[in-house]
């Protein structure tokens, strides 16, 4: 389309400004700075310039424009440059804890959850559940860490804020909310919670049997000093092995983790944090006087692709030191630290400042850790998943548990064998439906052997296997990492081959 004269007039005062900006940014450097290096210059010539355009639409775009709409957009656009979603610009909406629903003196439902800022083609931004809170609304409705909440009271989630998720799903206590679950890719099904207030103990512990079992679900100002009392009273009573289970941890402080190693772990590093900035370059490590587990001790950390973050630090500490065995599945892979700060609005943004590495210098970003025994759960077949919805969307076991109080071990077995006659589902999965339902007003489990395969695997592994001979015996980070990228070298030097002799 032919330029109108207004419109060439208007880009020619543009061009004017923008040219007149940089001119004189340049001219006033060059006699006041003569040897000022030209990187400077040009960081000074692009905020002059950002600083005109944007008086610029202030006085001559065709609306009147909000000065805080174009503060958050610049924000936001500089931020996200960064090709980093760990370093972003967060809102007033969002500038809030948004790893607990629950926080204060409302009602919520206890869920851990996140959410993509934007949609993408194919994947709407729907809110996904990083953990249930234990003895919340959620844990007991069986929600599990991956579940999409696709609907709030009928509210699609991926057109909404998440400031608007949360203000859905708080809530005066007793009162019900109605979210809409998508688990896997095609399983659908509503759950009606009833809004409580909730707790969070960062720290659960147990014996199970001669072994002290530590379920870690986020690392807290209070966690290390929480495991310092789980390990007092496996003392008291007498242990043989620990457990840390790490699964669903989404991280916290890296010094919590590194606390919780140095109880473990008497001598080296435990992690190393490298930056550009000199304050951000430190070493932590290990020592004598803090160590308050012997080492003739048999460790074994349960993660799972959800542990991330400090989760990974305290995992990667225990494997390059050989102090632990590592059983489940590979982890998230978050290895950069973030620094969150607060800005004029009640905004704010973090910023990823470092990245950390292991004991043997690896750093997991976007890798993980892989457990030195993978254990996971089957997938369930298409015909399970069509069951699995069915039986869900039902109300068929909340009627059956209330028509039957008090329901013990045994019952709940006859009942999932029952269950299994109409519905194609493993038999294992069906009780753990049962249980759940009939756990909806208790305290939660610390743990539940009937169906938790990983936590069984490591059982098995202290009772009947040589765990002190398979810590020993495992890889480094830094080992895996060679053995990764050498497979890799291989690989593309095999495609290479292969072209030229097609060639």
């Amino acid at each position: 389309m032919e330029m109108t004269s207004k419109m060439k007039k208007r880009r020619k005062i543009i061009t004017t400004v923008l040219c007149f900006v940089v001119l004189s940014v340049c001219a006033s450097q060059c006699f006041a700075q003569s040897g000022t290096d030209t990187k400077k210059l040009k960081e000074r010539q692009y905020l002059e310039i950002i600083n005109s355009l944007y008086y610029y639409i202030q006085q001559n775009y065709v609306e009147e424009v909000d000065a805080e709409k174009l503060y958050a957009g610049a924000l936001k656009g500089m931020l996200e440059s960064l090709d980093d979603p760990y370093s972003v610009y967060m809102p007033k909406e969002d500038w809030r804890n948004l790893s607990d629903t629950t926080t204060g003196s409302f009602g919520g439902v206890g869920l851990s959850i996140t959410k993509p800022t934007k949609n993408v083609k194919g994947k709407p931004a729907y809110v996904e559940v990083a953990q249930p809170i234990d003895d919340s609304p959620g844990a007991r409705a069986g929600i599990q860490p991956g579940d999409k909440i696709t609907k709030i009271d009928g509210t699609d989630t991926s057109t909404i804020t998440m400031n608007e998720v949360l203000d859905r799903l708080r809530g005066t206590v007793g009162e019900p909310v109605t979210i809409s679950i998508l688990r896997g890719k095609n399983i659908q099904f509503d759950i009606t919670l009833v809004r409580a207030l909730i707790e969070n103990p960062s720290v659960k512990y147990g014996m199970i049997r001669n072994t002290g079992y530590i379920r870690i679900s986020e690392f807290s100002n209070n966690t290390a000093d929480k495991v310092q009392e789980a390990i007092e009273s496996f003392d008291r009573t007498g242990y043989d092995s620990i457990i840390i289970d790490l699964r669903n941890n989404g991280g916290g402080l890296l010094t919590a983790a590194v606390n919780i190693a140095d109880k473990f772990i008497d001598e080296g590093t435990i992690v190393a944090t490298k930056s550009r900035l000199a304050y951000e370059n430190n070493v932590y490590t290990a020592t004598p006087r803090k160590t308050i587990v012997d080492s003739s001790i048999p460790v074994i950390v349960l993660i799972n692709k959800a542990s991330a973050s400090a989760s990974e630090i305290l995992a990667g500490a225990f494997k390059d030191a050989h102090r632990a065995y590592l059983v489940g599945e590979n982890s998230y892979g978050k290895g950069s630290v973030q620094i969150p700060t607060p800005l004029i609005d009640n905004d704010g943004f973090k910023i990823t400042v470092a990245k950390y590495y292991s004991p043997s210098d690896t750093n997991i970003d976007k890798v993980g850790i892989p457990p030195d025994r993978e254990v996971t759960w089957a997938p369930l077949s298409e015909e399970e998943e069509q069951a699995f919805e069915k039986i869900m969307k039902s109300t068929e076991i909340a009627d059956y548990v209330e028509a039957h109080p008090n329901m013990t071990e045994d019952d709940i077995g006859m009942y999932a064998v029952q269950l299994q006659e109409k519905y194609d589902i493993d038999l294992t999965l069906l009780r753990k439906l049962v249980r759940n339902q009939t756990d909806r007003t208790k305290k939660a489990r610390l743990y539940d052997l009937d169906y938790d395969i990983q936590l069984n695997a490591a059982l098995s592994i202290l009772a009947n296997e040589d765990i002190r001979t398979l810590t020993a015996d495992v890889k480094t980070l830094k080992e895996i990492e060679t053995e990764r990228e050498a497979k890799k070298a291989a690989e593309e030097a095999s495609k290479e081959a292969e072209e030229e002799d097609l060639e």
